[in-house]
């Protein structure tokens, strides 16, 4: 009794577990058996292989079809499963070459009439079935996801009888094109079309300049959504690296579309009702999270404090450490979630804190009460925090378009070359990650006294301190200079000072 194999993947995170698929065809009563720990998706695998196989007037044998998923302790997950099950069964019937599927690793959903539908992380897949020296059969739609692994045999099929025939030499299969990559800069939102909120616009270059975490604070429709939805247009294109690793996880996740690969880095905007799940990653099967979706990227949360402390309060490691660990009792899965955080929120429950002409009745214990939902933990990762106020309709109407999202993205692009020419070849790529020392040693003695009299009086942690460094610097880059002057230091400084739930609702006040 003849066993066939081809190998599969289950996945970690964005990891690739390598997972031999056995079939045994043996005599006794019919029956269709899957062992090796699946979940429900992989057990019910055996009626959809059943359908595709009569789809195609094929029958099983009346035998004992036993299906074997190696190694046996390891859970298996999800409908990419039935592929590699149908192929070795189709193997064991003697219908394909059994020494031909050794050299292929397969995914993909079977539908009843036997049509191949795409699944979920094919890319990381494609990647690990190049270092085992492996071909790669998958969907048809996702064969363009795949070539972006680079030399490796593919197989995109739409069907089994196309893969079968290809298989038995019948009918030979052209490999996948390459698809392009994608550029959505045109899509963005203009900074010109913001009229005012020139102070707004100088945070949002410099968050951009040193990808720095930002907090726009004020009442509504002061702008603060619409500052923060152009800063995309100000980021350049992400590295061939930082792209693979952002495609990885949307891949895991099942959000590229066509096997394009994006090189804008990703923006997302999660409603504030989203759950701790939902921004951090878990559930059944510990899939990514917003925060990880947004890995070289923007994570936008809109009215702050109106998430869920718990949510929020989970955003603090990854914030810090750049990879976000979900730890469960049947899995430890880590995905990255390097992400630049902006945020908005009102100066209380009602808005109009400060406002002379819808002044809020239970001010300043309503703005206190409602910014301290925002713990300071959270807030001292926050490097840029700026009051928005509103522009009159006057000024609203007569103001003249300001700088185009290119002019300033243009600045942008000049202040990271500067930050590649300085950074080592294993350092940090932005100024938002680099170490207190490296900063120390490009600052004047005049910028260096400042700060330090500064974080006597404000009370700044020594995340804080740091942190201040970092945006200084980024300012001098914007400004072409050599090192952190005083005036670029007091600039970041003037950035901290609202950090304190009670300073802000005075900021707000006055």
């Amino acid at each position: 009794m003849a066993v066939t194999r081809i190998t599969t993947f289950a996945f970690s995170g964005i990891d690739t577990l390598p997972i031999e698929v056995q079939v045994q065809i043996a005599s006794g009563l019919p029956a269709f058996t899957v062992v090796g720990l699946p979940d429900k998706a992989v057990a019910e695998s055996r009626e959809r292989v059943r359908a595709a196989l009569a789809g195609m007037g094929l029958a099983l044998p009346p035998k004992r079809v036993l299906v074997n998923l190696a190694p046996a302790d390891i859970q298996k997950e999800g409908s990419h499963f039935d592929l590699p099950i149908a192929l070795a069964v189709l193997a064991a019937m003697g219908l394909v070459p059994a020494d031909e599927l050794a050299s292929f690793a397969a995914l993909g959903e079977l539908a009843l009439d036997g049509a191949i539908g795409p699944v979920a992380g094919i890319l990381p897949a494609a990647l690990g079935a190049a270092s085992r020296q492996l071909g790669l059969i998958c969907p048809a739609q996702q064969g363009g996801e795949a070539a972006w692994a680079g030399e490796l045999e593919i197989l995109a099929a739409a069907d089994l009888q196309q893969l079968m025939a290809h298989l038995t030499g019948r009918q030979l299969m052209p490999p996948p094109p390459l698809p392009g990559l994608t550029q959505e800069v045109s899509r963005i939102a203009c900074l010109s079309e913001v009229r005012g909120q020139e102070s707004g616009k100088r945070a949002l270059e410099i968050a951009a300049a040193g990808r720095h975490n930002l907090l726009f604070i004020g009442p509504p429709g002061a702008g603060k959504s619409m500052l923060a939805s152009r800063l995309p247009g100000l980021l350049p294109d992400l590295s061939p690296q930082e792209a693979l690793e952002v495609s990885l996880v949307h891949s895991v996740a099942g959000l590229i579309e066509g096997g394009r690969i994006s090189a804008r880095p990703p923006f997302r905007n999660p409603h504030h009702s989203a759950s701790q799940a939902a921004l951090i990653g878990g559930g059944p099967r510990a899939r990514p999270g917003e925060i990880s979706l947004a890995h070289h990227g923007v994570l936008f949360l809109d009215e702050l404090p109106e998430f869920a402390r718990p949510a929020l309060e989970a955003l603090r490691q990854p914030l810090e450490s750049g990879e976000c660990v979900i730890s469960r009792a049947a899995a430890h899965v880590t995905y990255p979630a390097r992400v630049q955080l902006v945020a908005a929120m009102n100066p209380c429950r009602c808005g109009y804190l400060g406002e002379a002409l819808r002044a809020c009745g239970s001010a300043p214990r309503c703005g206190e009460t409602y910014q301290s939902r925002i713990s300071g933990p959270l807030l001292d990762r926050v490097d840029l925090s700026l009051s928005v106020a509103p522009i009159s309709p006057g000024d609203l109407a007569r103001t003249p378009r300001g700088e185009t999202s290119a002019a300033i993205a243009a600045r942008v692009a000049g202040a990271r070359d500067l930050q590649a020419k300085r950074r080592h070849p294993d350092g940090p790529r932005c100024n938002a990650d680099a170490p207190l020392e490296e900063l120390t040693a490009q600052c004047d003695g005049e910028a260096l006294a400042l700060a330090e009299r500064a974080a006597l009086q404000l009370g700044l942690s020594n995340r804080g301190f740091t942190r201040c460094f970092r945006v200084a610097r980024s300012i001098a880059d914007l400004a072409g200079a050599d090192r952190i002057r005083r005036t670029d230091m007091a600039e970041a400084l003037s950035y901290r000072q609202r950090h304190h739930p009670s300073r802000m609702a005075a900021a707000a006040e006055t």
